[in-house]
């Protein structure tokens, strides 16, 4: 285990002189907070025995029914009995990687994955794969071709890793086709697929796509959380899984940390009963959609010699830097310059990916993600004319909290 590019961000990006483009944190400012707050209030108030107190290993059988009603916006027929309530869908991904892999086992996925994933997967020493993403999505050719290879070399595969909607980092959306097209190469392959799809009801100009899992009920395991439609600070996620994967999961649940915050799924419930949760998701839709478009106009503006998806959700665009240009060995600078990114080497198993970066616009308003375009083209200038007359740039452990300049320094 080691610590990921994004957690040793924290500590620089929380200063309030840095823009992050970093994290990806979702804004809760628009959230009705008085509300939530009475809301909450009125849980313990009035079923605060049961709200502090220890619960089911799956979760609570009223949470359970909201979140099937939840899965309906992208077609999933499940039933509650098959949901798994988990403290974030970070640690129902932890959980289905301890069930299915041991050490030296195979994992494949996208190129580039989930930094949290990838972190997921290095714990219980599993091998990792990746598999080109384009415009559309995974590419199904690539992904037949990998497992007709590591099926000859006598690898197991244990399962297939993809976040289908709006994808951390790269921002693309797996096509309708190629949802059918993964389906059947995976269940050809005996192979299990991990849908991760925590941004699915958050893009910004058509209805939600369905879910993989609307398609496939065995061969599917499904990950959703509220941390991105609601907040994040309940961890409240779930996932939904065939029978016999499902009940060694609540085992699993159980020996981990022995049920999921009682107060925080009673909270939630609260909040899906009294509260119109699919207007919030459209506010959120149109403000996410705001400031996705302000940082496309930076980057025209700013860093035309660069290459960037436009994503349609999510929270996240992934630029590919002008040649030459090295985003882990250049984030240093960054730092120093008051703006920080994640850049591309976390989202790569094996730490290549470092002439791209992803920024995040979920979190900080327009002016702001303008202004830390902005300052990250001078970086970028900065850099390239580094890079031209020595060659070297310094190196990201030499960078301290003092280099980073105070407020007051323009």
């Amino acid at each position: 285990m080691r610590a990921s590019e994004v957690r040793a961000l924290f500590a620089v990006a929380s200063r309030p002189e840095v823009v992050s483009l970093a994290g990806g944190m979702p804004n809760l400012a628009d959230l009705p907070l008085a509300d939530i707050a009475e809301l909450t209030a009125k849980v313990i108030a009035t079923e605060g025995m049961t709200a502090l107190q220890y619960g089911s290993g799956q979760g609570r059988p009223q949470l359970r029914e909201q979140i099937v009603e939840v899965m309906k916006l992208e077609g999933i027929d499940a039933h509650p009995d098959d949901v798994v309530v988990t403290t974030g869908s970070q640690q129902a991904l932890d959980l289905v990687t301890r069930l299915f892999i041991d050490p030296g086992d195979v994992i494949v996925a996208e190129a580039p994955s989930y930094v949290g994933a990838l972190s997921v997967f290095r714990s219980y020493e599993a091998e990792v794969e990746h598999v080109r993403l384009d415009a559309d999505g995974l590419v199904p050719e690539e992904l037949d071709e990998t497992l007709t290879r590591l099926a000859a070399e006598g690898k197991r595969v244990k399962f297939l890793y993809t976040i289908p909607n709006f994808h951390n980092p790269a921002g693309v959306t797996l096509s309708l086709e190629r949802r059918h097209q993964v389906i059947e190469i995976c269940k050809r392959h005996h192979v299990v697929i991990v849908e991760d799809n925590p941004y699915g009801l958050l893009g910004f100009d058509r209805e939600p796509m369905p879910a993989m899992r609307s398609f496939e009920d065995e061969g599917v395991i499904y990950l959703g959380s509220f941390s991105k439609t609601f907040a994040p600070g309940y961890r409240v996620g779930w996932a939904v899984a065939p029978h016999a994967v499902r009940e060694k999961l609540v085992l699993a649940q159980e020996s981990a940390i022995l049920s999921p915050s009682h107060a925080s799924q009673m909270s939630i419930e609260a909040y899906l009963t009294n509260h119109d949760w699919k207007k919030q998701i459209k506010d959120f839709q149109v403000m996410y959609k705001s400031r996705r478009d302000a940082m496309i106009s930076a980057l025209s503006e700013y860093l035309p010699d660069a290459e960037w998806n436009v994503p349609d959700g999510g929270f996240y665009v992934w630029v590919k830097l002008p040649p030459g240009l090295d985003s882990k060995t250049m984030l240093p600078r960054a730092v120093t310059g008051r703006v920080a990114y994640t850049p591309g080497t976390a989202f790569f198993y094996d730490g290549t990916g470092a002439d791209h970066m992803r920024l995040s616009f979920c979190y900080p308003d327009e002016v702001t993600i303008r202004e830390g375009i902005r300052r990250l083209s001078a970086v970028v200038s900065a850099e390239r004319e580094s890079v031209e007359i020595f060659g070297t740039t310094p190196q990201l452990d030499d960078v301290t909290d003092t280099d980073i300049p105070g407020p007051d320094i323009a």
